[in-house]
């Protein structure tokens, strides 16, 4: 009877599949880390060790999450996990940013026309009821990407102790002299009716009329350093720009730069009627060519400082505008003379205030033109503006309109154009206490990554106006201040400030609605300015930047668990101006110092093309589609494998192609598995007996373990990937392990060769698994559950170090040459491959003509040869003269190939073609060394 051979191999072997079946294996997993409390043991283990802590920037608690979401919880779970698997104490608290208007929003949406019936009470726990729900849908969709945290005890905004946190800080501020009521034009949105602050106003292209607009001068001041008497019969015109027709009823005034020089042009305008317009010098033929005026004569030119203090008339209305001087005059644009209205513009208010200008603003809280405006009283601002412009024509006051597309402030919410509008509200002031000095000065002494995330941040901070943090909702943290009816002062004493955060802290921000005056003041309480003994509550509610801007006070500084500062903030490049500036502001007003020591940023997710995602045009990818398809494995693969500092492109294409290199990873470490079936690493012993290759291979695994390891440090995610995916290719797949199946198969067993070599499997499965887990977690795990090891979490394992005995840096090199040949050898190959000369490799036997150099590097391997090439028949010969039929190598000097047939037949066993088989009567079939293996 035939002999089955394959019974006598040692062939692959493993329970753990080739197919992932990610959807599936992922929840078990999951339930695996719950029931055996993982998260908690690494927390255990790691106890009183060096801290490390990345403090989570709070999502807000609306609707389901989005790609943008996943990205970054990925992102800080890679870290958080490095950290702990590095023997670092780092706890992840998620938490949630629960109040404001986008939650507002849509319980007003859902209550229709009862919202404006409804009291504020009712409103704020219907705010409350709808925060929580999404709290609970988030954190489920982001347990199921697999982040670790302490899911059961986030951190929530809208918690009592939280908000009570924000009470106290809020005081803090006030005590120290910093909190101040003025009114000054703030973003305001008229849809959503409130103040916003600039990091909640987005910028998008909008259609604009673009005018030119003529004010008459009627007086120049006494002593003025320009007079007008060489044209005394013309009349003279300041020539203003804006985008903004309706602010023009709030004109006050006109500005020019001081040092810029500024031409009195005369132009013909018909009828032998001639007009002087003033504008800067270096705009005024584009201005002309702009207003129709092909001919024209500069009569006259002086600086803006000259120019101080003339009188103009208003085009429109009967009042005088007067001509100011201001640094932010720019020659970007218009004439070099802006419209000035202090009620309606930061720079106008600016200038407003050094000058005494009127902060005239007769616009209402749902941008319409109060009463006072004749003519457009009760309109919207925006719609009024056609209105002006025909006006200004009636008046003469128009030299020309246009329509241009530019970026305008909208509000984040609901995406519709914002106004400046001057209300009263709350400030937190930059300059008091040189608050915006020490932040600046905190700010050089923070890591940034990318490092240009400091001269972003740093000149945000450095023009940033003072802090508006009043609003006019509901769904917030109150601004707790009592009001001296008397008076007029506001309450500051340390003792009643105490009195109210305890009481906030007891029973939430909702007592500030709920409670009488008097239960927040002291019995017989006088106010310490007047005496007086009546007293008013403030009613807006404070900016919820300030609530997650105070987080680090919140719950890094009072959670034992936690080290203050935090080692870390990451979130997207948007945060500049949102929580990486509101954190830098609460924590150095309060405390002198950055409440981080690095901010790490992220760029957005955009689609394959490179655009932003919006449903509009279809390309939206949600993480509940990619997980449903493919597992959170593959998202978790793609926040890692392409530089997350810029923005971030994903596609169906793209997560294709991360699946296919997602499977190669998995296949790589399958052989790996599958190959030490029958080996105990703990009774290996003789790392001598390991072969030059295995060496070289833990050699090459040592350069990966430092090169991973410091792309983690660096937070180089896409480093990690690409050195893990091109070791298991290149390294493993299409070298070593190609190599080493001969010697796995077809040895004993036993052997000391198979076992020295399942001996450095092991080491690279074990590596390899610590070094993905971070990113490749659910996989990590899966793959830790095969191995026999001590841990019972791939988590609670320590990640790899570099075994210096193992580095060879001149095996390496030398090797580098063998790899050479071993290339075009195999180029060889697939050329015979391809003319169908041969099928399999082991059918050649290949002849090399070689240098003296590379004949001496091979002749040193002279019985290895047959196994690097893997051929059955190998032969070098030197300084021979090359056949016809022959492969001339073009990368090395020297080098020819030809590939012949092997000579003799094929072993059945180990299928390389020997002239040794059919010698022995009773295995005919078999090579010498197969019969050895099998039968002595």
């Amino acid at each position: 009877m035939k002999t089955d051979y394959k019974e006598t191999l040692n062939l692959p072997k493993t329970e753990f599949p080739m197919k992932a079946n990610l959807t599936q294996k992922e929840p078990e997993i999951l339930n695996s880390w719950e029931e055996r409390k993982i998260y908690e043991k690494i927390q255990e283990k790691n106890k009183g060790k060096t801290h490390y802590i990345l403090h989570d920037g709070p999502p807000y608690a609306n609707g389901h999450i989005h790609i943008g979401h996943a990205l970054n919880k990925i992102l800080k779970d890679i870290i958080v996990k490095y950290k702990s698997m590095m023997d670092l104490y780092s706890p992840f608290v998620p938490g949630w940013d629960c109040h404001g208007l986008p939650i507002e929003h849509q319980v007003d949406k859902n209550l229709g026309s009862k919202k404006e019936d409804i009291l504020a009470l009712e409103k704020r726990m219907l705010c409350r009821e709808y925060a929580s729900k999404f709290v609970g849908i988030q954190k489920d969709e982001f347990i199921r990407l697999g982040v670790f945290g302490d899911w059961e005890n986030p951190y929530l905004t809208m918690a009592y102790p939280y908000e009570a946190t924000i009470v106290r800080e809020l005081c803090k501020f006030v005590e120290a002299g910093y909190v101040y009521k003025g009114k000054k034009p703030v973003h305001w949105c008229p849809s959503c009716v409130t103040a916003l602050a600039e990091a909640e106003v987005e910028y998008a292209d909008k259609e604009s009329p673009s005018i030119y607009v003529k004010f008459k001068v009627k007086s120049i001041p006494e002593g003025g350093k320009v007079h007008f008497d060489e044209f005394p019969q013309i009349e003279h015109y300041f020539v203003a720009w804006t985008t903004t027709p309706w602010t023009l009823v709030a004109n006050m005034a006109l500005c020019l730069h001081p040092s810029f020089s500024y031409s009195f042009v005369k132009v013909n305008v018909g009828h032998g009627r001639y007009e002087i317009y003033i504008i800067a010098e270096e705009l005024r033929d584009r201005c002309m060519e702009k207003f129709g005026f092909k001919l024209y004569e500069r009569v006259y030119s002086t600086s803006g400082k000259n120019l101080e203090g003339i009188i103009c008339r208003h085009p429109f209305i009967a009042r005088e505008s007067k001509v100011v001087i201001g640094e932010h005059v720019t020659m970007e644009d218009g004439t070099g003379v802006v419209h000035t209205a202090p009620g309606h513009g930061e720079d106008d208010y600016e200038i407003g205030l050094k000058y005494g200008l009127d902060v005239y603003a007769p616009v209402d809280a749902k941008g319409c033109f109060t009463e006072e405006v004749n003519d457009f009283g009760g309109q919207n601002v925006f719609k009024a503006n056609q209105g002006i412009i025909d006006l200004l024509k009636s008046k003469d006051a128009l030299l020309t309109s246009e329509k241009i597309t530019h970026s305008y402030p909208h509000c984040w919410r609901c995406k519709k154009p914002v106004i400046f509008r001057a209300t009263e509200q709350w400030f937190i002031s930059m300059e008091k206490n040189n608050l915006k000095e020490k932040c600046l000065s905190e700010i050089d002494k923070v890591t940034w990554i990318p490092k240009w995330g400091r001269d972003r941040i740093y000149g945000m901070v450095e023009n940033r106006p003072d802090w508006c943090i009043s609003r006019q909702r509901a769904w917030g943290v109150p601004i707790t201040l009592l009001k001296c009816n008397g008076c007029g002062e506001f309450v500051k004493d340390h003792d009643v400030f105490e009195r109210i955060v305890k009481l906030v802290e007891a029973h939430g921000a909702d007592i500030w609605f709920m409670k009488k005056i008097e239960e927040f003041l002291p019995s017989g309480y006088e106010c310490k300015n007047c005496g007086g003994t009546s007293f008013s509550k403030e009613t807006d509610i404070l900016d919820v930047w300030f609530d997650s801007g105070v987080s680090h006070a919140a719950v890094v500084a009072v959670d034992k668990r936690l080290s203050w500062p935090s080692n870390l903030y990451l979130e997207g490049s948007d945060q500049h101006r949102g929580w990486f500036q509101s954190s830098l502001l609460c924590s150095t007003g309060t405390m002198d110092i950055a409440p981080y020591k690095a901010v790490l940023t992220h760029g957005f997710v955009v689609d394959g093309q490179g655009k932003k995602m919006s449903k509009s045009l279809g390309n939206v990818i949600s993480p509940q589609e990619v997980i449903s398809k493919h597992g959170a494995e593959i998202l978790r693969l793609w926040a890692s494998a392409a530089d997350y500092r810029e923005d971030m492109r994903i596609s169906k294409e793209i997560l294709e192609r991360l699946v296919e290199a997602y499977r190669k990873i998995r296949n790589t470490c399958r052989f790996l598995l599958s190959n030490i079936y029958d080996f105990d690493y703990t009774s290996f012993s003789d790392r001598k007996s390991l072969l030059e290759i295995d060496r070289l291979a833990m050699s090459r695994l040592q350069r990966l373990i430092g090169r991973v390891n410091r792309a983690y440090e660096n937070f180089e995610f896409h480093e990690v990937f690409h050195s893990i995916y091109n070791f298991c290719v290149i390294d493993m797949s299409s070298f070593y392990l190609d190599i080493l199946k001969d010697r796995l198969y077809t040895f004993k067993a036993n052997s000391q060769e198979r076992r020295a070599s399942q001996w450095v499997l092991y080491k690279v499965l074990t590596a390899l698994t610590k070094m993905m887990a971070p990113i490749l977690s659910f996989t990590a795990e899966e793959i830790w559950g095969f191995v026999k090891e001590k841990e019972e979490s791939v988590f609670l394992s320590g990640f790899p170090k570099i075994e210096q005995e193992f580095l060879d840096e001149k095996l390496e090199e030398k090797w580098e040459g063998l790899l050479k040949i071993r290339d075009e050898v195999n180029k060889a190959l697939e050329l015979k491959r391809q003319g169908k000369f041969i099928g399999n490799s082991l059918e050649a036997k290949i002849t090399l003509f070689l240098s003296d150099t590379n004949y001496n590097l091979l002749k040193e391997y002279t019985t290895f040869l047959p196994a690097l090439f893997i051929a059955s028949s190998i032969e070098i010969l030197k300084d021979g003269k090359a056949p016809h039929d022959v492969y001339a190598s073009s990368e090395i000097d020297g080098l020819a190939i030809t590939i012949e047939k092997a000579p003799g037949h094929k072993c059945e066993r180990c299928w390389n073609w020997s002239e040794d088989v059919g010698r022995f009567a009773d295995a005919p079939e078999i090579c010498e060394r197969c019969y050895k293996v099998s039968f002595e």
